[in-house]
């Protein structure tokens, strides 16, 4: 049984004929005749009575109409939905993101893409950039807001540079530095830095390392964590100064404050990334959507 025999003889049922049947499917009268036999040879019963010059279903002919319904509005559904997959309108999206990737333009981002494609499922996961990198390759997630990739990573995924953001100099109000309007990373020779432990944010560690390296001196490094939370915790007990792009800092109440930095070179990129392997078009939808709403330079 295919649906094609399913798709003439509802038509034939609706419509009281074969002749009728043909002119509405634009196909020999024969044709359905020789299609609706065997189906009733297949089934074992008769799905029409032909005694009467306009035939009629039988008892069983009913029953199975309402059948045969389900069943094509099922495959005509089957049918829409691939259509809408490959246009990547349906299906899912697992996001990963950072605190560090947690700007105003990330709600954005979700809020137009879920108004033009409501029928993805969107999830979010909160990781580090190094176990953004893994899961991508893994397939765990389908899509990071991220550090830029490491050269060994950059034969497994692509990326492309969402915006590049300008670094800040967090630290307690009462620093004596609190009440400028930007900073020298030098000033901050003597200082003790919370930084990005290297294991989860090389990116971020290296970057930190190699503009101290610039001018001049090499941190005093006090502590590390894995995630910004904890450098702002770190840098609110006292520990020392830590430095972070603005959208990475929450600031809780009245004691820490963000010193911009004067120096040419203090940004940090920030990209979207993939695993090639894993592209479908729901991602591809996505990435539409977020490049769209990239800072311009």
């Amino acid at each position: 049984m295919e649906l094609r025999h399913l798709r003439y003889f509802k038509v034939v049922a609706e419509n009281g004929g074969f002749a009728r049947a043909a002119r509405l499917l634009h196909v020999a009268q024969s044709a359905i005749s020789g299609q609706i036999h065997d189906l009733e040879e297949e089934l074992g019963v008769s799905l029409f009575d032909r005694a009467k010059r306009q035939i009629r279903l039988t008892y069983h002919g009913e029953l199975f109409l309402k059948d045969a319904k389900t069943v094509l509005v099922a495959a005509d559904g089957a049918v829409a939905n691939m259509q809408r997959s490959l246009r990547g309108e349906i299906g899912t999206l697992t996001i990963g993101f950072g605190v560090f990737a947690a700007g105003t333009y990330f709600p954005a981002i979700i809020k137009e893409f879920k108004r033009r494609f409501p029928d993805v499922q969107v999830s979010l996961v909160e990781m580090t950039p190094v176990m953004h990198h893994k899961a991508l390759q893994a397939g765990t997630i389908d899509i990071a807001f991220t550090r830029p990739i490491q050269p060994s990573d950059v034969q497994s995924l692509r990326f492309e540079l969402f915006q590049s953001e300008p670094l800040n100099a967090l630290m307690l109000k009462s620093h004596p530095l609190a009440k400028k309007r930007s900073i020298f990373i030098r000033e901050l020779v003597h200082e003790p830095f919370i930084l990005n432990d290297r294991n989860h944010s090389p990116v971020t560690f290296d970057k930190v390392i190699s503009l101290c390296g610039e001018a001049g001196f090499s941190p005093r490094i006090a502590a590390t964590s894995t995630a910004s939370t904890g450098m702002i915790a770190l840098v609110e007990a006292g520990e020392g100064v830590a430095l972070l792009p603005q959208g990475s800092v929450v600031l809780r109440g009245n004691e820490l404050v963000l010193v911009p930095l004067a120096d040419r070179m203090a940004s940090i990129d920030l990209v979207i990334a993939w695993a090639p392997q894993h592209e479908n078009p729901v991602l591809r939808s996505f990435l539409d959507v977020a490049l769209k709403k990239r800072r311009k330079p």
